[in-house]
């Protein structure tokens, strides 16, 4: 129901209730029959859940059947069950960080339930009496003063100077002024912003009281419905998640094919080729399985899920470092893609703070002191002023001045008031002079302080008021405003001796001092922040409940917007179709005065365009919409805990310019990513032509154990230092990636089906060269000496490959970094690799021979002929690249 449009009869008697509140027994009936007035706790996954969560990933799936295939091969060929074990790690290493990064989505509810009052006052049976908040009922006549929490929604029945602190849930700084009378506008809706006589949970009184009628409790409140929002918000993969598990369907369909393929081939060549079909039939299957494990296993990159996964989580430790703190892995690969970033603009690209940036005046340190002494804001310990956003920020620029309030209180003690209310729109108070006497200090709504002005001050004289000078400064108020800037004025008047009783009529014969304009001012580094976005591509689109007009001249200080044609209002916002929103939603820039609801309306049209959309925010409000959004980001300092709890990512200084670090990083992790799943891929690939041109061939060229210490050694290793090679220089200079493209895309595919020949060939020509040298003539037979330099070739080509990674199409001689990561990576790999040849008992157990000086220098110079080769086809990108443009 529209209360806000009802008188207080009608409130009250759609509630049930009357003035003297609800009686006890109608409450308790009540309170069983709609439940108490606290919000639902979402569904709770449990520690199992969120481990099965990660193990159904298609590419841990894969790894853990890469494993049970070797289980059941060692078991029967009686060998060792190492690669189980191995393969095993990985996958456990994978989930304990996946689940110690993921978020939990019920923490967020719990947060939303400790913003609620604990205690309310409440008039039950005709008194006044204090309940648990949670047993408040629709209806309940709940009494509130400065400095409560609003326990539930209400209409207010009764009001007095009440200001309510709204920014959690509309995201206006400044506090709303209060009135209990009916609203009007029966035929359309009022945006919850201008519902200036209701109430809601989660907001707090900061001055004056009121009474309020209840009429939502619990999850029917505005609080309980961005809950709602929160419990049934959709989460999406992330671009990557969707990539490596496209990569894992590819890479299961294809492990699964060559099994197939190759067992058929082999017991197809054992009747073709035994003198009596049949014999020997076990050892042929046996054998069979034991080649197509040795594919399955070349196919697979076991290294692959815990390289990204300890790739991002670097990632997250440096980017903490930035104050960028990611609570989801994922979310920093998301950052790179990024293409709009919806921020509120309140605390976010503001400082939250008002502040007086202009004046219009005779004397500025007499306006100064006079909006400081008419105020009750005071200055804390470390200078900065506390109450009221409006007071604050005057009694601030009085302090800039040198007229602290503290010293102004002492000479100018105040001796009378007349609080601020919102019919007036003024304030008055009465202090006492050093010198004798008294003077009044009267500040509040510019023309309404004109009107009462007989005089003004020009050159410390005080002169008459005439028409001319009423209209002069009508339109320097007018000039102010037009800039979005709150205007406030100041007038003062003498008096010789103090009045028995200051009353409104007091209010009269003022000395017009000036106007001051004020705004929550732009932070510093956001203009800098927004040009960076700009550059990289990247979109700004500013959110907030504030006014439309300072929403405005916000986003065209910042260049978020070049035309005030690019504002929309949340009423606007709600005559325009879906479908037609969604295609228009690229002209707009700005969106004010707006709803939680319309949050995730914008979010959604923006994803719904196929654009990679985060969501910046600080109050409860924004909670539902950062949890839609690609990738959430909350503020660390002003943010609430809800928004917090539900966010990708918190900006631990709520710096706008942190985003951009964190796109940066994002993009450097992203680009690292592909450059690791290149190298691993094309090795991969080597290995499986390798084994599977030597099957058709008829002899053994590497076994499951080598493809296995090949891949998880000598692959992983350099795999995560590519993950940690620097950003490239253009990094923030191109638009962000297609989300949309594939894996392979941007000649990865071409890479490492060119690589995977490349070193496959050079692999097959060590195993031959090994088997002449062996046997003295040229022949397709089963060779230790051809085993053995094929195991060091393609080691060893792939830690030389991947140098060639650092960079896509760019010569590796022309990097200027160094990579200290991958040096050291390939040194390791060397020494393993090393062991594993020249180590007796080792080189038994992996079935190789010594070989001889000179075969060593042959399998190294085959591999190290991967670097050229590779130049030469990135010197041929790079030039018919160029003839292009």
């Amino acid at each position: 129901m529209k209360h806000y449009f009802m008188s207080t009869a009608e409130v009250l008697n759609a509630t049930g209730s009357s003035e003297g509140g609800l009686t006890s027994a109608e409450a308790g009936r009540r309170l069983g029959q709609n439940g108490p007035n606290r919000l639902e706790e979402g569904k709770k996954s449990t520690l199992f859940g969120r481990i099965l969560a990660q193990i159904s990933d298609p590419m841990v799936l894969v790894l853990i059947a890469a494993a049970v295939i070797s289980g059941i091969t060692a078991y029967l060929s009686g060998e060792s069950l190492s690669d189980v074990f191995i393969i095993l790690f990985v996958v456990v290493l994978n989930t304990a960080l996946g689940v110690i990064q993921e978020s939990k989505a019920e923490a967020a509810i719990e947060a939303l339930k400790e913003m609620a009052a604990a205690t309310s006052k409440v008039l039950r049976d005709g008194r006044v009496v204090h309940i648990k908040s949670e047993e408040l009922v629709v209806g309940d006549i709940v009494l509130l003063e400065a400095g409560d929490a609003v326990p539930a929604d209400g209409r207010l029945i009764s009001c007095f100077s009440l200001k309510v602190e709204e920014a959690a849930l509309t995201g206006e700084s400044v506090p709303v002024e209060k009135t209990d009378a009916a609203l009007d506008g029966r035929e359309g809706d009022i945006p919850l912003g201008d519902r200036v006589n209701m109430v809601y949970m989660g907001s707090a009184v900061v001055y004056g009281r009121g009474t309020m009628v209840v009429t939502a409790t619990g999850m029917n409140t505005e609080m309980g419905k961005i809950a709602h929002a929160i419990t049934t918000a959709q989460e999406g993969e992330t671009p990557l998640q969707k990539k490596l598990a496209q990569l894992s369907r590819i890479l299961t369909a294809l492990v699964l094919s060559i099994c197939v393929v190759m067992f058929g081939v082999s017991i197809l060549r054992h009747f073709l080729s035994s003198p009596v079909p049949g014999t020997d039939l076990l050892d042929t299957l046996l054998g069979s399985f034991m080649l197509a494990v040795s594919l399955a296993v070349a196919a697979i990159p076991e290294g692959l899920v815990a390289v990204v996964t300890i790739v991002l989580s670097i990632g997250v430790t440096k980017m903490s470092r930035r104050n960028a703190i990611i609570r989801k892995l994922t979310a920093v690969e998301t950052l790179g893609c990024t293409q709009i970033i919806c921020t509120d603009k309140t605390g976010t690209l503001t400082q939250n703070r008002m502040t007086v940036v202009e004046s219009s005046c005779g004397d500025e340190k007499l306006l100064a002191t006079s909006l400081a002494l008419c105020s009750d804001a005071e200055l804390n310990e470390e200078g900065q002023a506390e109450g009221d956003p409006t007071q604050a920020a005057v009694v601030n620029y009085a302090n800039r001045l040198g007229l602290p309030k503290n010293e102004l209180t002492k000479n100018y003690p105040r001796v009378a008031e007349i609080p601020f209310d919102s019919g007036r729109k003024l304030m008055t108070t009465l202090h006492q002079k050093p010198e004798g006497g008294y003077i009044q200090h009267t500040t509040g709504a510019p023309d309404v302080v004109i009107a009462k002005c007989t005089g003004y001050l020009e050159n410390g004289q005080v002169l008459p008021m005439t028409e001319d000078k009423r209209q002069f400064f009508l339109s320097e108020n007018k000039r102010l405003a037009d800039k979005a800037l709150r205007v406030l004025a100041a007038g003062c008047r003498n008096w010789d001796t103090q009045p028995a009783t200051l009353t409104p009529e007091d209010e009269n014969d003022l000395v017009f001092l000036g106007l001051v304009g004020m705004i929550d001012p732009v932070r510093e580094e956001v203009p800098a922040a927004i040009e960076q976005c700009r550059a990289a591509g990247i979109r700004p689109v500013m959110i907030t409940g504030d006014h439309k007009d300072t929403a405005a001249a916000i986003a065209m200080q910042l260049g978020i917007i070049t035309d005030r044609s690019q504002v929309i209002t949340g009423a606007m916002l709600d005559e325009i179709s879906d479908e037609d929103f969604i295609n228009n939603v690229e002209h707009y820039g700005v969106y004010a005065r707006v709803k939680p609801e319309h949050k995730t309306r914008i979010v959604n049209a923006w994803r719904n365009r196929g654009y990679i959309t985060a969501m910046t925010g600080d109050g409860v409000n924004d909670a539902p919409s950062i949890k839609n959004a690609d990738i959430g980001i909350g503020m660390g300092i002003t943010g609430t805990d809800v928004t917090k709890n539900v966010a990708d990512m918190i900006l631990a200084d709520d710096n706008f310019a942190t985003i951009v670090s964190a796109v940066e990083e994002g993009r450097r992790i992203y680009d690292n990513i592909r450059k690791s799943i290149q190298f691993l891929l094309s090795s991969n690939l080597s290995e499986v032509i390798s084994i599977f041109l030597a099957t058709l061939l008829g002899f053994t060229i590497l076994k499951p154990a080598h493809i296995l210490f090949i891949n998880l050694i000598t692959d992983s290793l350099p795999a995560l230092a590519l993950g940690l090679e620097k950003g490239e220089a253009d990094i923030m200079k191109r638009n962000p990636r297609n989300p949309r493209e594939g894996i392979f895309a941007g000649g990865v595919g071409f890479g490492v089906f060119y690589q995977g020949i490349m070193v496959s060939l050079l692999t097959l020509a060590a195993y031959f060269i090994g088997e002449r040298i062996e046997n003295g003539e040229w022949r397709i037979v089963n060779s230790d000496d051809g085993m053995t330099m094929a195991f060091l070739t393609m080691s060893m080509a792939e830690i030389f490959h991947s140098y060639n990674m650092r960079s896509q199409y760019g010569s590796i001689f022309r990097i200027k970094s160094h990579n200290f990561y991958l040096f050291g990576s390939m040194i390791l790999s060397f020494i393993l690799t090393a062991v594993v040849i020249y180590v007796p008992f080792l080189r038994d157990m992996f079935g190789f021979t010594a070989i001889s000086f000179k075969e060593n220098m042959i399998a190294l110079a085959l591999a190290i002929l991967v670097i050229p080769i590779v130049e030469l086809v990135k010197l041929v990108q790079r030039r018919t690249a160029a003839k292009k443009a």
